[in-house]
């Protein structure tokens, strides 16, 4: 006889050791306890009798106890046993649980940093902490959608951060897929954002490119106030031209003052080569000033706020700004069109030592890539005549153009 609400609620234990068992058909039953009242469902899997728990009364009422008996004899119909399915089941959950999108993309970070530059390294991880973690970090990586993705790059979009939301979608791709490859999701959910987001801003750097101004500016350098790290990393940007990333991430064990030479590791840069930037009298007495105060520990330029890290990538942007240089002007990363610009049309340099300098792709005539040491003489006869010219800039002498 089929079981009804009223008397599932109202029947009590008996006092028999191994309870009181009540059928409902199809082999399901109420175990009833001195503990409790228990749903059980008896079957037959493999010519093995087993016994499959459906939960616990009154968590799980008389109706739903039903649902996943039919759910069970569904499962049996197809050749599965239920009880393994349920293990199976939990199996997946804990495995969901331990495998978050935070966990996940932790992960990653840490299995693909070599492939990083240290600066875009700590960049990535602020990305992610700061705007994907809060939203998503949490969630299981393998329960999350595109609209999940969606809802926290787009709060950078609200902010106008359009570049670095694109950014951090592909970011998060890169995570998706890693977690495929790993057997934690089954696809990467970002692929069906394409076109959601508003389509940046194409443009350039700011930069200052007329003479005149580039020795106001220097000027302005020379007088600036701030932290000795920041007026230092100033006075170096126009002078090594690299980009800021790479300045700021500058260590010592790079530096060989006595052989004037800054030898940055491949890993460091976006073309993935080592690139050799000769360093200048100018330049030299600059990191001689600085050595003292962090020739000690491993970044030219430290963080002011631990020597583990170096300085912030906002830095030499934000000291720009307190001389007045609003974005539209001037950037950090402007001092590298500056010395293209200038050296090209005004000082006549050749095209290829600049584009070697700026770390660009060049190559010989025969379709090769030059090496990082290729024309090093003619390119330290370069920096030292763009430093000279600089400084000729700041002081005020007067500014001859030179045509090729």
């Amino acid at each position: 006889m089929a079981l009804t609400d009223t008397f599932v609620r109202q029947v009590k234990h008996s006092g028999a050791p191994a309870g009181d068992k009540y059928t409902d058909g199809h082999g399901m039953f109420l175990l009833v306890k001195a503990a409790g009242k228990y749903w059980r469902m008896n079957y037959r899997y493999a010519e093995k009798q087993k016994t499959l728990a459906l939960g616990v009364y009154p968590e799980v009422s008389l109706a739903k106890a039903r649902k996943r008996r039919e759910s069970a004899r569904e499962l049996l119909a197809d050749g599965i046993d239920p009880s393994q399915a349920k293990q199976d089941d939990k199996k997946t959950k804990i495995s969901a649980a331990a495998h978050t999108f935070g966990i996940v993309a932790r992960q990653w970070l840490a299995k693909t940093a070599s492939e990083r530059a240290v600066s875009t390294q700590e960049k990535v991880t602020n990305w992610l902490n700061h705007d994907v973690f809060p939203f998503i970090g949490g969630k299981p990586i393998s329960t999350i959608g595109p609209r999940d993705v969606l809802a926290a790059v787009q709060k950078m979009e609200d902010r106008g951060a359009v570049e670095s939301a694109h950014r951090v979608k592909q970011i998060c791709g890169q995570v998706f897929r890693f977690a495929v490859a790993s057997g934690f999701a089954e696809r990467d959910v970002t692929a069906d954002l394409k076109g959601a987001l508003a389509a940046p801003e194409k443009g350039h750097y700011a930069a200052i490119t007329e003479p005149k101004q580039v020795g106001a500016l220097l000027r302005s350098i020379h007088g600036y106030g701030g932290h000795p790290y920041a007026l230092a990393a100033l006075k170096l940007s126009p002078l090594v031209f690299v980009r800021p990333g790479e300045l700021r991430a500058a260590e010592w064990v790079e530096i060989d003052l006595e052989a004037a030479e800054w030898r940055i590791p491949g890993h460091k840069m976006k073309m993935d080569n080592d690139h050799i930037v000769p360093l200048s009298t100018q330049a030299l007495e600059i990191l001689r000033t600085v050595h003292p105060m962090s020739g000690h520990g491993r970044f030219v330029f430290p963080s002011i706020r631990t020597a583990e890290r170096c300085m912030s990538e906002n830095t030499v942007n934000a000291a720009l700004r307190g001389l007045g240089y609003s974005k539209e002007i001037m950037t950090a990363h402007g001092f590298r069109a500056m010395a293209r610009t200038i050296m090209d049309e005004v000082l006549g340099e050749r095209v290829d030592l600049i584009e070697h300098q700026l770390a660009h792709a060049v190559k010989d005539p025969n379709g090769r890539a030059y090496n990082r040491t290729s024309h090093l003489p003619a390119r330290r006869e370069m920096m030292q005549r763009w430093a000279d010219y600089l400084d000729s800039l700041r002081i005020g002498a007067q500014v001859i153009s030179i045509q090729k």
